[in-house]
């Protein structure tokens, strides 16, 4: 990290420059233009996004949804049977170069998803709601629709993903936090569907045209498809909180489930005899759905916490704790709770016990530095921080609060190294944190 010159200090009027030059880049699209050939139309079509970014931003973004989403599980049975059957599909789909992997997420809410370069994953929840291999096939087929129709390119090249290419990953997660102290904005700073693309209409019906052509391709039964379609409608008319960021990215509608009957029953009728694998699927998901209850009651904890029942949620996640007693993430979303509910100490003890079961995933580190801070121990919050950054470097949250745990143990040059870097990391966008990080540095002398 280049060390500050105080004989060059930034100005309010240079910072306050820079947030409003920030603030404008965000709403211009990107500046560049081409023209592709659609990979599965074959047809021309305006596309200003490269294979190459694809790919970059797919590998700059995808390790801070996983860590979102409490990381890639340990279960490497389950690890594997999901990134065999994701590679299964492989030789139908249309784009067969791009750098594809599969991953099962630990995060308990229901959902799937992909990134443009070809990362796809799916959560522990879903995967408890799915019935059959045929399923799981037809799940996996759909997001690797979503990468060979180019869904996300396609709407970066309108605009709508524009912040991400114009000022990176670091300035949208950086923007997450809206203001120093309010403790929720803190523990969002890696939240659920941070950096997902929210898919059309008409790329979720493309999507499962071609995922279900993938899957009968190499050999299951189109009725798979048509269940995926009828216990995404079930959940869609329920609406728990568990499949919120699921349909906020992917929406649903009957008329999915309509035409994934009308292909069954059509195009794909001579698939009506193969075989759905049921009892391979089961066998392989064996080891979570020996989880199911507590998973089920971490979802609901979660909903508390949500609805801010915090009383409830405690009482909800400790239940959920007892089947879960070795889970990483059962033990980070008790960590939350007790600092939701003002109990710091609590929050540390649980937060260091999710980073002994866990310790190559960020946020039990991120977690306990929060709780250090509220308990004014500033050289183990700096560290926890430090730790957390090094395993995912590039999230400007994590040098704010480095600084911060810094600035509250009057280290004050590295202190402001660390404001500095993060008013950088952010390109000077305008909220709390950086306001504070300019006000120290003002105060010491770094700024004018």
């Amino acid at each position: 990290m280049k060390a500050i010159n105080p004989s060059d200090p930034l100005s309010r009027r240079t910072f306050l420059k820079k947030c409003a030059a920030a603030s404008a880049l965000l709403a211009v699209p990107p500046i560049f233009s081409g023209c592709a050939v659609d990979p599965v139309t074959g047809k021309k079509q305006l596309m200003l996004v490269s294979q190459e970014q694809e790919i970059g931003i797919d590998r700059q973004q995808s390790p801070f949804q996983f860590a979102s989403d409490y990381g890639v599980t340990q279960d490497k049975k389950i690890e594997r049977y999901v990134d065999s059957m994701g590679k299964y599909l492989l030789p139908t789909v249309h784009r067969r170069d791009m750098p594809y992997n599969f991953h099962c997420v630990n995060a308990t809410y229901i959902n799937a998803y992909a990134f443009p370069g070809g990362t796809i994953a799916v959560t522990r929840g879903i995967l408890l709601k799915l019935e059959n291999e045929a399923e799981l096939a037809a799940l996996l087929g759909h997001e690797l629709g979503h990468v060979n129709a180019r869904h996300s390119a396609e709407q970066m090249s309108k605009g709508q993903l524009s912040s991400i290419l114009v000022t990176g990953l670091s300035a949208a997660a950086g923007s997450q936090s809206s203001g120093l102290g309010e403790l929720t904005q803190q523990l969002g700073a890696l939240s659920q569907g941070l950096l997902l693309s929210k898919y059309s209409r008409d790329n979720e019906r493309e999507a499962d045209s071609l995922g279900n052509e993938y899957m009968v391709k190499v050999g299951y039964p189109a009725t798979g498809f048509v269940g995926l379609m009828e216990m995404l409608e079930s959940l869609n008319k329920q609406k728990p909180n568990a499949a919120q960021v699921l349909f906020s990215t992917h929406p649903m509608s009957s008329e999915r489930l309509s035409a994934a009957r009308t292909r069954a029953g059509g195009i794909y009728a001579s698939s009506a005899n193969a075989r759905d694998n049921r009892e391979r699927y089961m066998d392989n998901i064996a080891s979570l759905r020996a989880k199911r209850n507590g998973i089920e009651l971490l979802q609901q904890g979660e909903k508390y916490m949500a609805k801010k029942e915090y009383d409830t949620a405690e009482k909800t996640i400790k239940q959920a704790l007892k089947p879960l007693s070795r889970d990483y993430t059962a033990h980070v979303i008790m960590a939350k709770c007790q600092m939701l509910r003002k109990k710091p100490d609590q929050a540390v003890r649980y937060a260091d016990r999710a980073k002994q079961l866990y310790p190559a995933q960020t946020q039990g580190y991120y977690i306990a530095g929060i709780a250090n801070l509220e308990l004014k121990q500033y050289t183990k919050a700096y560290q926890n921080f430090n730790k957390s950054n090094k395993l995912l470097p590039g999230n400007p949250q994590m040098t704010f609060f480095k600084g911060y745990a810094l600035d509250r143990n009057g280290d004050q040059k590295p202190a402001a190294e660390n404001y500095m870097s993060y008013l950088k990391m952010i390109n000077y966008q305008p909220n709390k944190y950086s306001q504070h990080a300019y006000n120290r540095l003002k105060q010491w002398g770094y700024a004018k």
